[in-house]
């Protein structure tokens, strides 16, 4: 990492959703590497107060307030961004928002809001770091997901759908960028559950107050994974062993998890204190008084992670069926063996009975 890390104060990146928690983690972490940051989210005053601290850690950072569901927004920011700084190095794609409760008990406007910001803030992001990456052949992408890109929780339908859609867009923008022999690199990162504010800010539906799912990780740990993956950019990282058992259960036993989560997801994203009439949403305006890096569970989080590489995360159901596959086999070779009637039935056996 230090001689990844080298060029750093000559390269320019760009975090969404840096003015709280992983995104605002991030932004600390690159800033104490020395590098020039140009931070986006939709408050000035919170924006401003993590260049401050970016500042005392040795970073240069830029404001640039907007939404990043204003896809013109985004684009006049990255312009003016690579006209300041030269260039955009590396854009990270951080930007959420979400919204607690049954499907019944969403809104249309819910449902598109979350969408706007969570999945076509990153497409609005992306865009916008191509158009200068492309030109110069260089640069990074680094797009944070979530366990919840493969395998969909009750209550948080809007968001799930808007990390996988996540997924197949970055799947597909990748194979365009290898047909384009395009030395432009595009890492995704999927995230267990983060002590973030946005279980305090988060719209809910539901009586009690949400809580990520434990176990829990502090965003600085997830920061620096983020940070490795922006310098070394693999296909995929997974986050976690929650992440490692949600996206593979998810692809051996699908139907028992849906089963699992209906029991005992709900709880599980409940605090036992009610939700306040007076509650405040960060849905489609911000919540000033609660911009900071971690949120309200930090006697639970771990402060660091596993990360693995996706593609060496598939290995491990191959590898464990291989070895239960060897061991029946080794076992059955040990017993002792009979003369079997191999005599054929009189009529054959077919398939579609």
């Amino acid at each position: 990492m230090a001689r990844l890390s080298r060029n750093l104060p000559q390269s320019t990146v760009v975090i969404t959703g840096a003015s709280a928690g992983v995104g605002r983690a991030t932004a600390l972490r690159f800033a104490r590497a020395g590098a020039n940051l140009a931070l986006i989210a939709r408050d000035r005053a919170a924006l401003e107060d993590v260049r401050g601290e970016v500042e005392r850690l040795g970073g240069t950072a830029m404001v640039m307030p907007l939404d990043v569901a204003d896809a013109d927004a985004v684009l006049a920011a990255a312009d003016a961004i690579a006209a300041e700084r030269g260039g955009i190095d590396i854009w990270i794609n951080d930007a959420m928002v979400t919204v607690f409760g049954p499907v019944w008990q969403l809104t249309p406007d819910e449902f598109r809001r979350v969408t706007e910001v969570t999945y076509l803030g990153f497409v609005h992001g992306t865009m916008a770091a191509l158009r200068h990456m492309r030109p110069r052949n260089r640069g990074t992408i680094v797009q944070v997901g979530s366990a919840l890109a493969y395998r969909g929780i009750p209550l948080q339908a809007a968001y799930c759908g808007a990390k996988y859609a996540i997924r197949g867009f970055t799947d597909s923008l990748r194979s365009e960028l290898i047909h384009a022999d395009s030395k432009v690199a595009l890492t995704i990162v999927e995230l267990p559950a983060v002590n973030t504010p946005q279980f305090d800010w988060a719209r809910t539906h539901m009586p009690r107050e949400p809580r990520p799912v434990a176990p829990v990780v502090q965003p600085e740990a997830i920061a620096e994974i983020i940070f490795r993956a922006a310098l070394d950019p693999k296909r995929e990282y997974w986050l976690g062993l929650s992440t490692l058992k949600a996206i593979l259960g998810g692809m051996v036993l699908p139907a028992f998890l849906d089963r699992y989560l209906a029991k005992n997801a709900y709880d599980a994203q409940e605090t036992k204190s009610l939700v306040s009439p007076a509650r405040e949403d960060n849905l489609m305006t911000p919540v000033a008084a609660l911009h900071r890096t971690r949120g309200r569970f930090g006697n639970e989080a771990a402060n660091s992670v596993v990360a693995v590489p996706g593609p060496l995360a598939r290995l491990i159901p191959v590898v464990a069926g291989g070895i239960v596959g060897l061991s029946l086999g080794l076992a059955l070779g040990a017993l002792p063996h009979r003369q079997a009637n191999c005599a054929l039935p009189r009529r054959p056996f077919s398939l579609l009975r």
